[in-house]
């Protein structure tokens, strides 16, 4: 087992190998209803594909697996996603890691709209939502950049909820109440949604607040590595059992309406988010943060001859992100801006569908107080995207599309930054897919992307401590376009005793911008800050995620009812008997790896992590649902410099749910027992992961009401 997590390419053979011998050696079995890759995935593709037909590898989070996969950040609600992890700084700010890559390169969005916030901007900076608000989450691996900008050079994120209802809702009252306690952090949180409709005119309203006290932690926040070389002063007191400053509350709304005719609908939204969270990186340190925020969109259906579809959307946000230091004000950082884009589909050209658009950003960034880092900055985005598919031959499909985007990043005259800058960039980027489907059970599907990300504003001109992260960050104006080429080999299979998908990916990079340590340190109020500089280098990314599902047991007469019943509705159906009583069980496994290495000085790259693996054995049986599941990372010990390593570990969590029906009301209750070994758990890409591991032994319970 060590050979395995010491050596990258064992990994591979055992990862290729494995995928072999499960899609070559079950060929011959009975094939079961394809629901592992059956929804539509609006995020990757403007023609409505299923997950089984994407040409880059996605993962969708919605419904009962979404809820029991909850947690109070959006990073942490997708860490156990393959190529996922989070940037964990505490457990009130996280961002999702995809395949070792953040901050800008992932792009978070809601309802296909730029979530414009500052998440992106720095670690400790949460993102303007709060999970328990959505409905689904999509994950899309990999270069994203055609559609949604080409910082999605990593991946993107698209969160949805129905707050501008886009379907004819056929009551006047609908809705959901939710409720849920985790024992860890003593927190408690509570929603409700209602909405409704009548004719064409439909309404969306909901609310949620969330309550969490300091996390409890097994053992030292700080890790045995840096209690060894940096031992405390005579007189302290080592951190343990709770983790402090490590609160959070959180609240938010939403009310929108939308009124929809023959030929499409129209729709706005507002909504508000509130937050106050403790920085576990500087004790005295809490952030407040509040976002106020607009969203427009619509749709034509078939609006003239040859074309399928307009669709149009705009969010306006107004945020704001107040550090303080005990009592007084630090830094406040603000950012005005807005996301619009439209989208056309048309109709079949000859061999060709797809669409075309354009997208325009704006973003109005400052930091004021004595403790600023950055000047005032404005950057604005325009872009024009195609993308297209033609079928080459029978089960054959060729996608590909191209998008060019025309950025310029101005830093305002400061005092104490000097005069003003202005940088401007023309990023192109484009990509050549093909998908094979050789029968209705397997997909290959091969992908080639090449990138180019202009730095921000952000990496181009900070220079300053940022007090939250405890840190020194320096910009560099003279940093170039970053360019990436890469390709993707996936595998699919959705039907039989084992589906799943295999993927192997490869990212070559030049002028890679990333923020390194420099080992230097600066003076700040009595305190030493460490230096990271943001510079570019050459660097290359490869790995692989694997997602099988072994299903042991199933209902065998579940897909001749369904067939029989969907060719002709009239015909009765027979009864379920006990040998066909529904239950499942399944044997789900999952695994991920990423290799990422500076080419030019040879070195790993900071913050990338280890191997990741989890089993679970999940059972189900009418509305009873039971799973078990254990979670391994392996050790770090691929590091930069003035980095240490990550030791591995085993977490063990167990769940139950149930749902019944009551006087009307669909109800699902639910009890999920996290890290039942109490086990010391760090993040390898956290930059706080010698001083915040994560939560130690709790219970979480939780019920949600549908009505």
């Amino acid at each position: 087992m060590n050979l395995l997590f010491r050596h990258p390419m064992n990994f591979f053979r055992l990862f290729f190998a494995s995928t072999f011998f499960i899609v070559s050696g079950l060929r011959a079995q009975t094939p079961s209803p394809p629901a592992e890759m059956s929804e539509v995935v609006v995020t990757s593709s403007p023609l409505g594909r299923t997950l089984f037909e994407q040409a880059q590898p996605v993962s969708v989070l919605s419904g009962q697996e979404l809820q029991q996969n909850l947690q109070p950040t959006l990073g942490e609600t997708l860490s156990n996603t393959p190529g996922v992890r989070s940037t964990y700084f505490g457990p009130a700010a996280s961002r999702p890691v995809i395949r070792g890559l953040d901050g800008d390169r992932i792009r978070v969005l809601q309802n296909g709209v730029n979530t414009v916030d500052a998440s992106a901007t720095s670690v400790d900076h949460a993102v303007s939502f709060d999970p328990v608000s959505v409905e689904s989450i999509e994950v899309v691996r990999g270069p994203a950049t055609l559609l949604y900008g080409a910082n999605a050079i990593g991946g993107v994120v698209n969160v949805t909820d129905n707050r501008i209802p886009d379907e004819r809702i056929d009551r006047p009252l609908r809705g959901s109440l939710g409720g849920r306690y985790s024992s860890v952090d003593s927190g408690l949180s509570r929603d409700i949604m209602l909405e409704g409709g009548v004719g064409g005119f439909n309404y969306h309203l909901e609310a949620y607040r969330r309550e969490m006290e300091d996390t409890r932690i097994p053992g030292f926040a700080r890790s045995a590595r840096l209690r060894a070389i940096s031992p405390l002063a005579p007189g302290e007191r080592e951190e343990r059992d709770v983790l402090l400053n490590s609160y959070s509350t959180t609240e938010g709304f939403s009310g929108g309406a939308s009124y929809i005719f023959e030929g499409g609908y129209i729709g706005a939204a507002y909504s508000g988010f509130d937050a106050d969270y403790g920085s576990a990186a500087e004790k005295n340190v809490h952030i407040e943060m509040q976002q106020r925020r607009w969203d427009i969109q619509g749709a034509l259906f078939a609006p003239v001859t040859g074309i399928k579809t307009i669709k149009y959307k705009f969010g306006l946000s107004d945020y704001t992100h107040t550090e303080f230091e005990g009592l007084a004000l630090g830094t406040e950082f603000n950012n005005q801006g807005y996301d619009g884009r439209i989208e056309v589909a048309h109709e079949k050209a000859g061999p060709f569908e797809g669409a075309l658009g354009y997208q325009t950003e704006r973003s109005d960034f400052s930091a004021t107080g004595e403790e600023k880092f950055l000047p005032e900055t404005l950057t604005r985005t325009n872009s024009g995207f195609v993308f297209e598919e033609m079928e080459l031959a029978p089960r054959w499909k060729l996608q590909g599309g191209l998008r060019h985007d025309h950025i310029t990043a101005d830093a305002l005259s400061d005092a104490d930054f000097g005069p003003a800058r202005s940088r401007t960039f023309n990023d192109l980027s484009g990509s050549l897919s093909v998908v094979f489907t050789p029968n209705d059970d397997y997909a290959v599907a091969l992908s080639a992307t090449w990138s180019e990300r202009a730095p921000t504003y952000q990496e181009l001109y900070a220079n300053g401590p940022h007090v939250a992260t405890g840190a020194f960050e320096v910009g560099d104006d003279n940093l170039a376009v970053e360019k990436a080429l890469g390709f993707d080999l996936s595998l699919r299979k959705r039907t039989g005793v084992v589906t799943g998908s295999a993927t192997a990916f490869y990212t070559r990079f030049r002028n890679f911008v990333g923020q390194f340590p420099t080992g230097a340190m600066r003076p700040l109020d009595g305190e030493l800050l460490p230096v990271y500089e943001y510079r570019s280098t050459d660097a290359e990314f490869f790995g692989g995620e694997l997602e099988a599902t072994f299903h042991l047991i199933k209902p065998a007469a579940a897909p001749a009812l369904e067939a029989a019943s969907s060719k002709n509705p009239k015909q009765p159906v027979t009864p379920i008997t006990p040998e066909h009583s529904g239950n499942t069980l399944d044997l789900e496994l999952e695994a991920d790896y990423v290799h990422a290495t500076d080419t030019i000085t040879g070195n790993p790259l900071p913050r990338i992590s280890p191997f990741h693996t989890s089993a679970a054995i999940a059972f189900h049986h009418a509305d009873f649902r039971a799973r078990l599941e254990g979670i391994f990372a392996g050790r770090q010990y691929r590091i930069s410099d003035n980095e240490l390593p990550t030791d591995c570990y085993f977490m063990v969590n167990a769940s139950v749910s149930y749902d019944f029906h009551l006087n009307g009301l669909a109800t699902n209750i639910y009890v999920k027992g996290v890290n039942l070994t109490n086990e010391e758990a760090r993040e390898h890409t956290s930059f706080l992961k010698d001083i915040a591991p994560l939560a130690g032994r709790g219970v979480v319970v939780g019920m949600k009401v549908n009505f």
